[in-house]
């Protein structure tokens, strides 16, 4: 089972410098409001992009919405779909948000 990831994991590779691919499975008008950086793909856009994902489907792939409901589902669906390491922001922007602000 790949373990989720927490926002102090997440910021401390983002702050590094690494390359991230952080998928934000929210709606556009939060991602307006404030994101972390990730690719907007709305959870109900999910199913229609995943040729588009089919490089990733080896990679590490961080998921992540408001609170980590939303993108909870689309880590299954990602997992159903054969993709291999796809782990959730536990706590998604909500607890961003309460540890570093924004």
């Amino acid at each position: 089972m790949i373990t989720d990831i927490s926002v102090i994991e997440l910021k401390k590779r983002l702050d590094a410098g690494e390359k991230i691919n952080l998928i934000d499975v929210r709606e556009q008008f939060e991602y307006d409001e404030f994101n972390l950086g990730g690719e907007l793909i709305p959870l109900g856009t999910l199913p229609g992009k995943l040729e588009d994902l089919e490089t990733l489907r080896e990679e590490e792939v961080i998921v992540h919405c408001r609170s980590g409901a939303r993108s909870g589902t689309a880590k299954m669906f990602l997992a159903q779909s054969g993709f291999t390491n796809v782990r959730n922001l536990i706590g998604g922007v909500l607890d961003w948000q309460a540890q570093f602000g924004g």
